[in-house]
């Protein structure tokens, strides 16, 4: 059995919180310090961008306008985790002059009634992004310098997002400038037959097909930064690799493995502003419009 079909395999591959047993302590690090964010700047928090199920988005400003926006989507495999569990990554930005906008998104699978598929909330994400083209001035950000970051679920949404034709939805070429995906995942089919994720994610193959950026064509115009920690595993290591294999040097300029970062700590890194993360991300965020 070759190892892309063997169940515990795959398992050992993708289930993250079983590969860093200290994870609960990030997560409740991460919404301690968040709620304090939040608390700081309630004016922006729980904006809907639509009507649906977790179209919500928190918008923390910087203090001048016409500030860089970075969008950022949280990760949790489409099926966990929420925007209010990462606006600590907002104060390091906004001390930079950076607008910091952290869309929410229905999570897999949804309610027999009303199911949520990984395409789904790709499409909740392009509406997101509109609403931010659209309204993101009225709270200080410009709207022509929008850069997605993602983790994880959130950095395959952010290359999907470079990869939308906003021109067919009466938006600027250029919506989406450029993108940095930590630890994404770009090929969805390994993902149907990994058991801790089957259940909720109910991927078909026709999904995980349209939904895999690394079976498209690489976007005409952007960038895509992708990064992944140097101890996640061979099949995160593979994904970081696969997408500049597949849509080239000119649109995945960076491709990196960083040292010492695990599934989690990748996200720490984004927001201490030494480390070499935060620094490709002010570097999209900064690139001439």
């Amino acid at each position: 059995m070759a190892p892309h079909d063997d169940p515990a395999w795959l398992d050992r591959m993708y289930d993250n919180r079983a590969r860093v047993p200290g994870h609960p302590a990030y997560f409740a690090r991460w919404a301690e310090f968040s709620a304090r964010v939040r608390a700081a700047q309630p004016e922006g928090v729980d904006l809907r961008y639509g009507d649906g199920a977790n179209e919500t988005l928190d918008v923390f400003r910087a203090a001048d306008a016409n500030a860089p926006v970075l969008v950022f989507i949280h990760g949790g495999y489409w099926r966990a985790l929420d925007k209010r569990d990462h606006s600590f990554l907002a104060p390091v930005f906004n001390k930079r002059g950076v607008c910091v906008v952290v869309p929410n998104y229905a999570l897999c699978p949804g309610a027999v009634e009303q199911p949520v598929t990984i395409p789904d909330i790709a499409l909740q994400m392009v509406k997101a992004l509109a609403w931010t083209s659209r309204h993101i001035a009225e709270h200080g950000g410009d709207p022509a310098r929008i850069t997605i970051v993602g983790h994880s679920a959130g950095g395959h949404l952010a290359a999907m997002l470079l990869g939308c034709d906003w021109k067919a939805l009466g938006l600027p070429v250029l919506t989406v400038r450029n993108a940095l995906s930590l630890s994404g995942l770009y090929e969805l089919l390994p993902l149907m037959h990994t058991p801790s994720l089957q259940i909720s994610l109910r991927l078909t193959e026709e999904d995980a097909r349209r939904a895999s950026p690394a079976l498209w064509k690489a976007p005409r115009n952007g960038h895509l930064y992708t990064v992944v920690g140097a101890e996640e595993s061979e099949e995160f290591l593979r994904h970081n690799v696969l997408i500049r294999r597949a849509w080239g040097r000119r649109a995945v300029p960076v491709c990196e493995a960083l040292p010492g970062l695990h599934h989690f700590s990748i996200v720490d890194a984004l927001a201490t502003p030494d480390h070499r993360l935060h620094q490709l991300a002010m570097e999209l965020l900064l690139q001439a419009t």
